[in-house]
């Protein structure tokens, strides 16, 4: 008899169909055809002895599974469930029922009982998609699967359960029911950090309030224990709240990644990656053998925080140069070829110069001359090109860490950015592919962000003065756009153009010269 149970494999961060089809021949015998992988071969002992733990007798047949697409590699363990019921059905030993109704996936252990599988949330947006009545899935991926309205989502703890399912016996066993909607909007804006935690650094603070309204990247000079660590943290209590659509599309990278936990549903905190100095390429940007997404991609609608920035390796960092501008990373392999989404704000800090104190107020830079550029040196001048805000962290002085006063709430800062966000979401509402102020080019630049004369005459000036390199034009006039913004203003005034000045500090010719211990911009 030949039956078909429907799954399905992930590709990027989308779901394709897999049809696998059972035939129950005269003959001993099982094989997997359809370029399974090692994983799924071996299933074949874990598929029998579940059966065997619940009852069913080995079929005494000739059993050839085919896994179609047979172009598309099938990977992991996700595929011994819809095997079991596959083999079941092909050998009579279950009726057939509703099989084309559902969409099947899970891991079985030796016991029969199913274990948590990746990438359950794209499989459930194709399943509604493709009009599947709904899907059978471990239980701890039923509330993830479950997200996705218009689909009955059975979460099943053994292989008897999910029988049940298929033959239409589920009067036991009841579909499990999410409101995403409500839930999203319950959980939105709750955050452990807060600004309020931070003292003093208003300029600083001032300076993540401007990247965050228009999505700027933004790097941090500062010595040890000035607080840039501290700060990053709270950087995604100040971004805007998450959109629905942006929510279901980072929860899709992380399950596809295996980073949600148990139980998981919608994310909705933007999500803050902060990975080690030591990472290789791959992790970074992904791919692999087996192609997952990677810390940029895990960072896709949130923040990614690279701390010490020039100690990492700097083929990692270049990289990141094509993801930075385009938004997505492509991996083109020999096997495959995969985008994977990587919209994230890059947040960086550094020490001034190898021993920390360059600047410092009381503390003596112990550098030779020329450490200091030699130092920043290790970030190339394209990937610098790509940060539009840059900003020095002085140590906090002691009055401003006893005093008791808190500072302002990332609530309030919040408001202003969203603010400012609506504001450049209408002005793009016509332009593909531009959401916010750092994404504008030239065109757009010349469009919207053209200051006054006073402010030309301000920036024409502070170029010339400071010995500004000409990809600081651009930079500056986004950021000035930005902050014209959040003052609710039409125009680019010279007060917008001189604080976006202020945030150009590795641009200018002093910053370094000479292993100076001087302050080069104040």
């Amino acid at each position: 008899m030949l039956v078909k149970v429907f799954g399905a494999a992930v590709r990027g961060i989308d779901a394709i169909p897999v049809t696998i089809e059972a035939r129950a021949d005269v003959g001993i015998g099982f094989t997997v055809v359809g370029l399974p992988d090692a994983s799924v071969k071996e299933s074949q002992e874990r598929v029998l002895s579940s059966l065997k733990q619940h009852g069913y007798d080995i079929p005494r047949r000739k059993i050839v599974i085919n896994m179609a697409p047979a172009d598309v590699k099938k990977e992991g363990a996700a595929y011994d469930l819809p095997l079991a019921v596959a083999i079941l059905a092909a050998s009579e030993r279950i009726e057939a029922g509703s099989l084309d109704k559902y969409l099947v996936m899970g891991e079985l252990s030796l016991d029969g009982s199913v274990c948590p599988v990746k990438g359950i949330l794209p499989m459930a947006v194709m399943a509604r998609t493709m009009g599947y009545r709904g899907m059978i899935v471990p239980e701890v991926n039923a509330t993830e699967a479950a997200v996705v309205n218009r689909l009955q989502v059975y979460g099943v703890k053994n292989l008897a359960e999910a029988i049940a399912v298929v033959t239409d016996a589920t009067d036991a066993i009841a579909p499990t029911e999410v409101d995403t909607r409500a839930e999203f909007e319950a959980s939105c804006g709750v955050f452990e950090c807060d600004f309020a935690d931070v003292k003093g650094q208003e300029n600083v603070k001032r300076a993540f309030e401007v990247a965050c309204a228009g999505g700027h990247n933004i790097l941090m000079v500062g010595p040890p224990g000035s607080g840039k660590s501290m700060m990053a943290k709270r950087v995604p209590s100040i971004l805007p709240p998450f959109t629905l659509g942006e929510a279901l599309e980072t929860t899709k990278i992380h399950s596809v990644a295996g980073r949600l936990r148990r139980g998981a549903r919608l994310m909705t905190e933007r999500p803050f990656r902060s990975p080690h100095h030591t990472i290789s390429p791959v992790a970074l940007v992904g791919g692999g053998s087996n192609p997952m997404p990677g810390e940029i991609s895990l960072a896709h609608n949130g923040v990614l925080f690279l701390d010490e920035f020039p100690e990492f390796n700097r083929s990692v960092l270049e990289v990141m140069r094509q993801p930075l501008e385009d938004r997505y990373i492509s991996i083109s392999r020999a096997k495959y070829s995969i985008d994977y989404p990587a919209s994230f704000m890059l947040v960086a800090s550094m020490n001034p110069c190898p021993c920390g104190y360059y600047n410092h107020p009381t503390r003596e830079c112990t550098c030779d001359a020329g450490a200091v550029r030699k130092y920043l040196g290790r970030i190339s001048g394209p990937l610098l090109d790509r940060i539009d805000i840059q900003v020095e962290i002085q140590p906090v002085d002691f009055d401003d860490m006893a005093t008791a006063c808190t500072g302002e709430s990332s609530a309030n800062i919040r408001e202003r950015v969203a603010a400012a966000r609506l504001i450049q979401t209408a002005r793009f509402s016509k332009h593909e592919n531009v959401h916010c102020n750092a994404q504008m080019g030239t065109k757009h630049i010349n469009e919207y962000a053209r200051p006054d004369k006073a402010g030309f005459d301000l920036l024409r000036n502070a170029m010339m003065k400071f010995d500004m390199s000409a990809r600081a034009y651009d930079r500056i006039l986004r950021v000035a756009r930005t902050i014209a913004d959040l003052d609710m203003s039409e125009t680019v005034g010279a007060e917008h153009v001189s604080e976006a000045i202020s945030y150009r500090n590795l641009d200018r010719s002093s910053w370094g010269g000479g292993g100076s211990r001087t302050m080069p911009f104040s």
